[in-house]
């Protein structure tokens, strides 16, 4: 009878550890790894939200420590509450000691301060741990023959000893820790590690600009994947697609009536090419922003637009009537502006400078924005976008 009570224990303990391990940070909860008969690629959209810091806002990982900043923070203020150098913890992050930071900005300790614990606030002692599935639901397995075991052989003492309680452990997954570089966007760092925009901006802090700056030390959280590849039929091995049934011989094909041919008499009109009239207008969504060769054509995951040669201060024109929903500058200090159209499309223009338009501000079709920037080669970067997702530009200009 105990023989038989055995693998349903299992598998009811294996039930308790799957839900017990859906609840901690990281675990693929819909086992999109165990084969390829599951289509959960918006998953991997919902990756796990930041760690709750402690009292002092650090997050520990087992490879680096990294502070959470409060409201109207500096950096130097971090380093008294740490009693860390000021001036080596501005350093370290490529920011000026009293600069005041973003509530929820990411800042990177160069060196360990004491771990987390409760004395802290934090729910644990020491860093954040990876999530170790197998080892956690062997283990509770092996407790569950071992307990099986016992009532079968032996009853369990009358009162048994409380077991003392084990040191919480906090369990995650370690995001990467990545340092802006000149000329990285959030955009181009998402495209990177393929985590979306909304993602690294929640992690880090960032204000609805999305800036970062050169030095700048940002979180990554893992588990982004490639966008999903369009479903192929599978058939089974050596069933192949069905032999097409040849035209029959017997059948023969209709006969064939040529066209009547056109009498000689019969001619296009010659086009009168002394009236004047403009030709009509192209029925392309977007303006060119300027006139110049593509230099660089649009490649999803690499270049998300086209690049377009121009000389340094040749004007930049919106590509259509809209609204400047932001405008910001990357870290080598190019302008960007994004315009927001009617029909719910964005256009990016950057590597500009000397603007003319300020965020809200409505523009017209062909209105001058800013100018080329200096480079060697000097360029306009354009792109449209729908929302976060960028699209060939070729396809929206004449």
């Amino acid at each position: 009878m105990a023989d038989r009570q055995i693998p349903k224990r299992r598998v009811m303990v294996a039930g308790v550890a799957l839900l017990a391990l859906s609840a901690c940070e990281g675990f693929d909860v819909d086992l999109r790894d165990l084969g390829n008969g599951f289509d959960t690629s918006s998953a991997v959209q919902q990756l796990p939200g930041r760690p709750l810091p402690d009292d002092r806002g650090v997050i520990s990982y087992p490879n680096y420590q990294v502070v959470v900043a409060r409201q109207d923070d500096t950096i130097r203020g971090i380093a008294i509450r740490l009693g860390l150098d000021p001036n080596e913890l501005a350093r370290f992050n490529g920011i000026q000691p009293d600069t005041i930071l973003r509530r929820d900005e990411i800042v990177a300790l160069p060196s360990r301060v004491t771990e987390p614990s409760p004395a802290t606030g934090a729910m644990a002692t020491g860093p954040i741990q990876p999530l170790d599935v197998t080892a956690i639901a062997t283990s509770a397995l092996d407790r569950a023959d071992a307990g099986a075991d016992e009532v079968a052989v032996a009853p369990a003492p009358a009162v048994a000893p409380a077991p003392a309680p084990a040191a919480p452990v906090v369990r995650g997954t370690e995001p990467i820790r990545h340092q802006v570089v000149r000329g990285e966007t959030v955009f181009s760092i998402s495209r990177l590690y393929d985590v979306p925009v909304t993602n690294i901006s929640e992690w880090n802090g960032l204000d609805s600009e999305f800036t970062i700056r050169e030095g700048q030390f940002l979180l990554i959280p893992q588990g982004g994947a490639p966008a999903p590849r369009p479903a192929v039929d599978v058939t089974e091995p050596g069933a192949g697609t069905i032999t097409p049934v040849p035209p029959s011989a017997a059948t023969p094909l209709p006969d064939e009536t040529p066209s009547a041919p056109l009498p000689a008499s019969v001619a296009p009109e010659t086009p009168d090419i002394g009236t004047g009239a403009a030709p009509a207008a192209g029925n392309a969504r977007f303006a060119m922003p300027l006139q110049g060769a593509i230099i660089r054509g649009y490649a999803a995951g690499s270049n998300e637009g086209i690049d377009i040669a121009a000389s340094a201060g040749a004007n930049v024109g919106a590509a259509d009537s809209g609204t400047v929903a932001a405008v910001t500058t990357d870290t080598s200090g190019g302008a960007i502006v994004v315009l927001k159209h009617s029909d719910g499309l964005l256009t990016v223009y950057t590597q500009m400078e000397n603007l003319t338009v300020e965020k809200d501000e409505s523009v017209a079709r062909g209105q001058t924005i800013g100018q080329v920037r200096s480079g060697d080669p000097s360029f306009l970067h354009f792109e449209v976008r729908r929302g976060l997702q960028s699209l060939d530009p070729m396809g929206y200009l004449p």
